[in-house]
């Protein structure tokens, strides 16, 4: 195993004190451009690499930031990941990647952990069921991601009660009177809001909301779905026109009723939520409200980094629009009525 290169033997390859590569590292504005060039040279060539730690204990600017979402299973947080890691690779930082499973004493030590290792802030998905974090809990810059609250001021999210009321709009236009609703975790305040665009757009439509089939999934992948799907069938007097709180829920629900020998969309519409990327080549191609997420993620690390960084920064409260990209899964030829479906 080869030796690994320390301090003393950039200095002596770039022809400087160790003082002064250190401070090219930490405190670049302290060297001038050519002995800062030199210095950097002599690190590429001799392959160093900086001691994190060393780094905090001199009170350098660390280059880490944090991320926590609920659930790093869900193609919709994996593609929020790849857009915060890839801008804040850009932007000279290291992005630490948590998962708090929904869990706010798991989120509380995954927070308190960020901040231990100098993070220069995190962005947060707060796990439901518990009291929001703010940014004077662990001392370190905080912007919400996927969520927003009147309390904090610094947050990029997206309007799900707009995009609750395009999947309903949607079904109704197409003549369904009688919804199902697949919702997620009811402590989720994105997954309650997409229920309440449907509701409302019932009521205005003059649609009994009280009459929306709700069940209830107990997690947000396939399997649920599964589960919530043949829950609707065991039930009777099918619904419709179903949304689900996600795609992964909606694909689910497409092999409970296919499996209950229902068909999509002839018999059942059914409308997912996210467009995660297989949902445009899903057996019946899914018709989704999508997330601008790659949006979402690059905008909230570009805000946790000037809120890091610029003394001059100024909060936000960021709210992106969804939209309702349509396919077959609800536009399908219809082969018969929109009557009551018997359970096969």
């Amino acid at each position: 195993m080869s030796k690994r290169v320390g301090v003393a033997e950039v200095a002596a390859r770039a022809g400087v004190s160790p003082g002064t590569v250190s401070n090219t590292l930490n405190h670049p504005e302290r060297v001038s451009p050519a002995t800062r060039a030199q210095v950097l040279a002599a690190v590429k060539e001799l392959g160093f690499i900086p001691n994190q730690q060393a780094r905090v204990l001199t009170g350098a600017a660390s280059n880490l930031l944090g991320l926590v979402v609920v659930d790093l299973m869900s193609p919709f947080f994996m593609e929020l990941a790849h857009a915060v890691e890839r801008t804040a690779a850009d932007a000279g930082y290291v992005m630490i990647l948590s998962n708090s499973e929904n869990d706010h004493d798991r989120e509380e030590t995954v927070m308190r952990t960020l901040a231990a290792q100098r993070v220069v802030g995190s962005l947060l998905t707060p796990a439901g069921g518990g009291t929001p974090l703010d940014e004077s809990t662990h001392g370190v810059p905080l912007v919400l991601i996927d969520h927003t609250t009147r309390e904090h001021p610094c947050s990029v999210s997206v309007d799900h009660v707009a995009g609750g009321r395009m999947a309903a709009e949607h079904l109704i236009s197409l003549g369904h009177t009688r919804l199902g609703f697949v919702a997620g975790q009811p402590n989720l305040r994105q997954f309650t809001e997409r229920e309440r665009g449907v509701r409302d757009v019932m009521a205005e439509a003059g649609l009994d909301p009280s009459t929306l089939r709700v069940v209830r999934a107990d997690g947000i992948g396939q399997p649920s779905g599964l589960a919530s799907g043949r829950q609707l069938l065991q039930d009777g007097d099918l619904p419709t026109g179903i949304c689900c709180c996600n795609d992964m829920l909606a694909f689910g629900v497409y092999r409970a009723l296919t499996q209950g020998g229902v068909t999509v969309p002839d018999d059942v519409a059914l409308v997912g939520y996210d467009d995660v990327d297989f949902a445009a080549n899903w057996i019946v191609p899914l018709t989704s409200v999508s997330q601008p997420t790659a949006l979402m993620g690059e905008q909230a690390a570009r805000l946790l980094i000037d809120h890091a960084t610029n003394p001059d920064h100024e909060h936000e409260r960021v709210v992106l629009q969804p939209r309702l990209i349509v396919r077959r899964s609800t536009t399908g030829e219809s082969s018969g009525s929109r009557s009551a479906i018997p359970v096969r």
